[in-house]
This record gives structure tokens, sequence and C-alpha cells, in this order.
């Protein structure tokens, strides 16, 4: 039986998608890994988001909070909002009440990645603060650590993502995931799912 990574994210421009599309191809690598991106609702109304210069939604599939007690792991990416998750996200798992009432998120392994604007926006203090909503619901908080080797201690070059997730700095937008910020991205995937597949019983 397929262990299930949901890749679940919110991307107003499109920097925390490319980096879920990276996670999601690094779960997938993993023999018997069964791997599904989903957006969270956005909040905001299409009058905002067009004054915000925000690009059209692309086609994956929104997901609503009952459906992440189908995963045997999950992975949550976001964008930074003054140091911690956007609203959009946040209001998301403030709908989880029911999963947390019936514990059925409990024991499942989690992830964090995110993208913020610049290099002290937020790359760490972002999962700091996200990991208050893993613990409330008794998911297993799955850092990156040092397991992605030399790539972490890059100091040639602009490189977002931290021990606690992988990530990128997107500037004033025109900045894209660099070759090694996606490398993380993929090893993370990669390292989730193994995990996830082991917990399961199926290594």
């Amino acid at each position: 039986m397929a262990v299930k990574i949901y890749i679940v994210y919110y991307s107003m421009y499109g920097h925390v998608e490319k980096l879920a599309e990276e996670i999601k191809k690094g779960a997938a690598s993993v023999e018997g890994v069964e791997a599904t991106l989903w957006q969270v609702p956005e909040t905001l109304p299409e009058e905002v988001l067009i004054k915000m210069n925000a690009p059209p939604k692309t086609k994956v599939p929104t997901i609503e909070p009952q459906q992440l007690a189908d995963a045997d792991g999950l992975l949550f990416g976001f964008p930074t909002r003054y140091g911690m998750m956007a609203a959009q996200f946040k209001a998301f798992l403030d709908a989880t009440g029911g999963l947390w009432r019936t514990q059925q998120l409990a024991g499942k392994p989690a992830g964090l990645f995110y993208s913020t604007g610049s290099q002290g926006g937020g790359q760490e203090t972002t999962a700091l603060t996200a990991i208050t909503q893993l613990v409330h619901h008794g998911m297993l908080f799955v850092p990156v650590g040092y397991t992605f080797g030399a790539g972490m201690f890059e100091m040639e070059q602009v490189k977002g993502g931290s021990p606690y997730g992988s990530g990128t700095f997107a500037g004033d937008g025109s900045r894209q995931p660099s070759k090694l910020e996606l490398e993380q991205a993929f090893h993370q995937g990669k390292y989730l799912a193994g995990i996830a597949k082991k917990l399961k019983g199926e290594a």
C-alpha cells in the first residue's frame, strides 16, 4: 500500500509553489511513495489580488482540512508575513479543530518550507512559530537538520532554507528559487518521505 505524502502550500507569487513542486519530485523518488500537491483556499478577494499583481492560481487542487487525515506524511509551505506564516495558511490550520478534537493528525511526520522577501525576513522564525501548529496536533516535526550536507554551509551565494526546512528568498518578487534552493527542496521531500515510510512500517 502506497505511503501518501501531501505537500500542502499557499503561494501568492509562485515562489513557494516552485519549492513545493521540487519537494514532490523528491518525495516521489522514494519507492512506494505517492506524493500529491495541494493548495489551501485563498482568503483574499479577486480584486485585491489583482491590485497586488498576484498571478492567477494554478490548477493544483484545493484541499479541505479533513483531507489531511488521509496522509501518512505532510509538508506545509507558505510565504512569510512579518516572520510568521501567511494568514491564508493560518486560516486553513485554524479550520482543523475537528481533526484536533479527534487527534487524527497525532503521530504523523510533518515538515515545513517557506519563502521570505529578505535574508532577515524570517527564514527561521517562520518555521519556529509554525511548529506550534504541529505540536498542538501531536504531529512529529521532521526538520531537515544538516542532512543536506555541504549545501547547508554554502557561503558564496544567496541561499534560503535552514535546518528547519527548505526555503527561498523572493526579494522584490523577481528572484526565483536558485538551483541550490531547489536541490534542498528535493532533498527535504525525499527525506521526509523516507521517514514516513519507516513509520508506516513499509521500509
